[in-house]
């Protein structure tokens, strides 16, 4: 991998001095240009990783940096955008006068902004940036919050579950926003449980269970190497003695002329096996990097929990 922008190795955290760690023995790097889906149920340490990536939390153990220094020096901070998974801004001022704060905030770093991004954003977002924090929705609240972290095209940005509580629409403007953002150079941290918002757009993906990352790769990687989970529907009845010794069968069942098939690797065997039956139709049963998902965190749930060390 080329210069990582981010750069965390052997991150461990620990809250109070009992119980398990938070984040243990975590590594990831993400370069710049680069998409990294940080995927994870709730209390995995996803939250974790990223405070003290940004310098909120001290680590325990091991190091965080981006752009190859402390995210707490003001040059480096100055050019990282980031929404957090709990945004809390001023309720009484308007959205134009936070982000009017944040624009001078990053001006008197020496950074460029210029204010028709503000209203450009804001447009793209449909945020109506004159009405008070406090009486937005949530998901006005968190438009504000995206608007905040894209201001002066950040070489860093770092997303904590960015479409949280928006529409379907909208959800796809902040994907475009963030996709424009890492094809200009811009290195992503995007956490998220919306496993299909990740396969969108991420290039590599890690999944932290139990604050271990237990699963690394490319998207297009780690969908190969899972079952694929088909429901084919055919003329003729089949049995289970017709798919008898094909390689890469992980499960089947069958129901006169459908058949549930999940397969490790390609297909085509399958395919060529049930040709005579006449296949009439076929549909995917399940997302397959759900199924990575699930499997890593069923996987690594059934490990015994380690006892960690204090922070």
């Amino acid at each position: 991998m080329r210069d990582a922008a981010i750069d965390i190795t052997g991150l461990t955290k620990r809250y109070g001095t009992t119980g398990p760690n938070a984040v243990e023995d975590v590594s990831l790097r993400v370069a710049p240009g680069e998409v990294y889906g940080l995927l994870g149920p709730n209390g995995s340490g996803k939250s974790t990783t990223i405070r003290v990536l940004l310098g909120y939390l001290s680590p325990g153990q091991g190091s965080a940096t981006i752009l190859a220094g402390d995210s707490r020096d003001v040059a480096i901070r100055s050019r990282i955008g980031y929404l957090p998974g709990d945004l809390r801004l001023p309720t009484r001022l308007s959205g134009r006068r936070i982000l009017a704060y944040s624009v001078a905030t990053l001006r008197a770093t020496g950074r460029s902004v210029e204010d028709v991004q503000v209203t450009r954003l804001a447009e793209q977002l449909d945020l109506d940036l004159d009405r008070r924090f406090g009486t937005l929705s949530r998901g006005n609240r968190q438009k504000v919050g995206i608007v905040r972290a894209l201001l002066g095209d950040p070489d860093v940005l770092v997303l904590d579950e960015p479409t949280s509580g928006l529409d379907p629409l909208v959800q796809d403007t902040v994907l475009d926003l963030v996709r424009a953002r890492s094809e200009a150079g811009a290195a992503v941290l995007f956490s998220s449980h919306i496993l299909s918002e990740v396969e969108a757009i991420a290039d590599r993906v890690g999944v932290l269970n139990r604050g271990r990352l237990v699963t690394e790769g490319g998207v297009a990687e780690l969908i190969a190497a899972a079952p694929q989970h088909l429901v084919i529907t055919t003329s003729r009845t089949v049995t289970s003695h017709d798919l008898a010794g094909l390689a890469g069968i992980v499960d089947v069942a069958i129901t006169d002329h459908e058949v549930r098939v999940s397969v490790a690797g390609s297909a085509a065997d399958v395919f060529t096996r049930l040709a005579p039956f006449g296949v009439e139709r076929v549909t995917s049963a399940g997302n397959e990097l759900d199924e990575v998902f699930h499997r890593s965190v069923a996987t690594a749930s059934a490990a015994p929990a380690s006892e960690g060390t204090a922070s």
